[in-house]
């Protein structure tokens, strides 16, 4: 179990009896006499939950005004307010400047450990709707999707790695999953129940940087700026193109990775976090450290474990899986009723490069559904965007059907039809002739015989 709950009061006996409830239940606790010891607690870093007493003997604010404080600072802490001279004036009070409940001394365990569920499940669905509000955005499905070789390996190489706690570096063209992967490892790892929290790096400047990765100590609006490694504690921290980080906070990142350990902006006292990081980059990343652009001791500490995320135009084979896959996720999404796929389609996409990969797919089945007549009948090659439709590389035989067969006798068209479709296929699944075999539905040594006969090469 993460949580980590952090108890407020005065009462020495009191403490240690809640602490030793929560703990037999596989809570971590840590405990605070009084707000400044709770403020410095919370300073270096926010639990999981509060539970807080409202009256306090020898501290400078009481439970109310420690409340506000916590809210003003971490909006998304869950705090249970308990008292032994609790009034309902009091618990609404309470309640109603941001505590989860109220609890009355003397309380039953079964009672103080239901609420502090509950409020932790509340905590866990604020996470989790944030988590599905980002999931929209990112790149291919929930999971990897794909039969595949180079996806049933990285299928392989994600399942080993995700158990672990080491640092993974994930490169792939813009548009190809590598966020699904990275949330896929995330999923599978002991930190499922820690958040998964995004660094857009391409959005951070040079002056934005530090404190959106490493917080500020001063107030902002009222509030003390969180940084995304704090939010990340206990989980996982993905950095999206991780080659657009300023030059001066790739330096602060090195120390902040290395040492999970950092100084927030305007901050003497040092914040520990523990916190798994996942980065990417749809670049060379050779190329981005050999010209400065990434630092070298930053990329050795990041990528400890390497994956590539292959384009869709190299695993074609899934282009149908995924295909559907996106026509029943949109189609929930939309409201509408999934539609059929006509082979005709299916085979054009086949063909496509798909410059902006599994993004690129994915947007194309949303137009379609959008733009769908409702009509039982498959889709068709009318119902594809123009480019896709008019992509040069569509096939060898739409390019020569005008040109060539008319002129042509059946017996010499036939072979000439043969001929560039075989050698399309051919080159489609990179000269395995195994995998071509079973998809134009011929045993291999029958297609050995016809590719000779037609003079390809296999």
């Amino acid at each position: 179990m993460n949580e980590e709950i952090l108890i407020v009061d005065d009462e020495r006996d009191i403490r240690s009896l809640i602490a030793l409830t929560l703990e037999d239940e596989g809570y971590r606790c840590v405990q605070a006499a009084n707000a400044e010891q709770a403020r410095e607690l919370l300073t270096q870093r926010p639990p999981s939950a509060v539970i807080l007493d409202i009256w306090m003997r020898d501290s400078d604010m009481d439970g109310l005004q420690l409340l506000s404080w916590c809210r003003s600072i971490y909006p998304e802490l869950q705090v249970v307010m308990i008292s032994g001279h609790g009034t309902v004036a009091t618990a609404v009070q309470a309640i109603r400047q941001g505590a989860y409940d109220f609890v009355e001394k003397p309380f039953k365990a079964e009672r103080l450990l239901l609420t502090l569920r509950r409020a932790l499940q509340a905590s866990r669905l604020a996470a989790e709707n944030e988590a599905l509000k980002s999931k929209q955005g990112s790149d291919g499905a929930e999971e990897l999707i794909g039969q595949s070789a180079s996806m049933k390996q990285l299928r392989q190489q994600a399942e080993k790695v995700a158990p672990t706690s080491s640092r993974v570096f994930i490169e792939g063209s813009s548009g190809s999953g590598k966020e699904t992967l990275a949330r896929l490892i995330h999923q599978h790892s002991p930190r499922a129940d820690g958040p998964f929290v995004v660094a857009a790096c391409g959005r951070l400047t040079p002056e934005s940087a530090d404190i959106a990765l490493f917080g500020a100590e001063q107030l902002q609006n009222g509030r003390r700026v969180v940084g995304l490694f704090e939010r990340a504690h206990r989980g996982t921290l993905y950095f999206d193109e991780i080659c657009d980080l300023p030059p001066e906070t790739q330096r602060r990142m090195v120390r902040a990775i290395a040492e999970q350990r950092f100084r927030r902006a305007g901050s003497t006292s040092e914040v520990e976090v523990d916190v798994r990081v996942i980065s990417a980059s749809s670049r060379q990343v050779r190329h981005e450290v050999d010209s400065g652009t990434l630092r070298e001791d930053l990329f050795y500490r990041l990528a400890v474990v390497q994956l590539d995320m292959p384009d869709l135009s190299q695993r074609r084979e899934d282009i149908a899986l995924l295909a559907r896959h996106f026509v029943k996720q949109q189609s929930t999404l939309l409201g509408r009723p999934p539609v059929k796929l006509g082979e005709g389609l299916l085979n054009a996409m086949r063909a496509y490069h798909w410059p902006g990969s599994v993004r690129q797919l994915r947007n194309v089945i949303e137009t379609m559904l959008i733009l769908a007549p409702h009509s039982d009948e498959p889709l068709s090659l009318q119902d594809l965007p123009k480019e896709i439709v008019e992509a040069k590389d569509r096939s060898a035989i739409s390019q020569s059907m005008d040109d060539d067969y008319l002129e042509l006798g059946l017996r010499e068209a036939r072979e000439l039809f043969e001929r560039g479709y075989l050698a399309s296929q051919l080159e489609r699944f990179d000269g395995n002739v195994s995998k071509m075999a079973q998809f134009v539905g011929m045993e291999r040594t029958a297609l050995h015989r016809k590719l000779k006969s037609l003079g390809i090469e296999g």
